[in-house]
């Protein structure tokens, strides 16, 4: 396990418009504040379209309907991201899985995202499991 400590930091609240994709939404907002650590805290909104990788799988599935965000969790760094997604469809349907791009506002999607001060998320290739991985370290003023 690796361990680095760090403190609670700005909160952001944000808000992506209908057609904006998720994850290149963020992490251009990301490199343009300089986003170091941070977590998403809570996420509402709708999707035209999910695009989720599922446990142990290297291709993408993509679903378009009319979902329903009911869970959106993971790390945000302007060095890279990991965030996982749920949705629901019309019918209460279910789909999580590893977040990839393509995933497409309907309405909107309302983020609160927190910084962690005193951290630099940093992703390296991980030999073990193949992917880049989180390597948390501490932040040099």
């Amino acid at each position: 396990m690796k361990h680095v400590g760090g403190s609670a930091g700005r909160l952001h609240v944000l808000r992506l418009q209908p057609g904006e994709d998720v994850r290149a939404t963020l992490a251009a907002w990301a490199q343009q504040h300089n986003i170091e650590a941070a977590g998403v805290v809570s996420a509402v909104g709708s999707l035209t379209h999910a695009h989720l990788r599922y446990a142990n799988r290297a291709d993408g599935i993509m679903t378009a309907a009319d979902l329903e965000v009911c869970a959106l969790t993971g790390t945000v760094s302007m060095h890279g991201m990991h965030l996982h997604l749920s949705v629901a469809d019309r019918d209460g349907h279910m789909l999580g899985g590893h977040m990839l791009d393509g995933c497409l506002v309907r309405t909107t999607l309302e983020l609160i995202v927190q910084e962690v001060a005193e951290v630099t998320m940093v992703r390296i290739k991980d030999e073990q499991t193949g992917y880049d991985e989180l390597d948390p370290r501490p932040l040099k003023p």
